[in-house]
């Protein structure tokens, strides 16, 4: 897999939770169970880990291979892409547990 999942994929996918997360309060709320919002949360977690997971890996590939094996005509740009797309994908596992953790502490139903 290439880069741009964890580059690009992962911070649609923690404002993507975000947004789900925010429209089951509701459900949750009559309900008294925040196991939807807490599966949601979960499931996009992974993703986001598996993505930042594959650039890092790519990264670690890049780094191996070597300046005269590299294809591109600068031979940095593929392993530095691969470790910021790492990173993001990072910050957007963050950004999510930074979302999810109001879920574990909070009621639905608060006011």
């Amino acid at each position: 897999m290439g880069n741009w999942p964890a580059l690009l994929l992962a911070p649609t996918l923690a404002l993507t939770n975000l947004s789900i997360t925010y429209a089951l309060v509701t459900p949750a709320c009559s309900r008294q169970s925040m196991a939807a919002p807490n599966v949601v949360s979960a499931v996009v977690l992974i993703v986001c880990a598996w993505m930042s997971w594959a650039a890092w890996r790519n990264w670690k590939a890049g780094r191996s291979m070597g300046r005269e094996a590299a294809r591109d005509h600068v031979p940095d740009r593929p392993p530095f892409v691969a470790l910021v797309a790492s990173m993001v994908g990072a910050l957007s596992c963050l950004a999510v547990l930074a979302q999810w953790f109001p879920q574990w502490v909070l009621s639905p139903c608060a006011n």
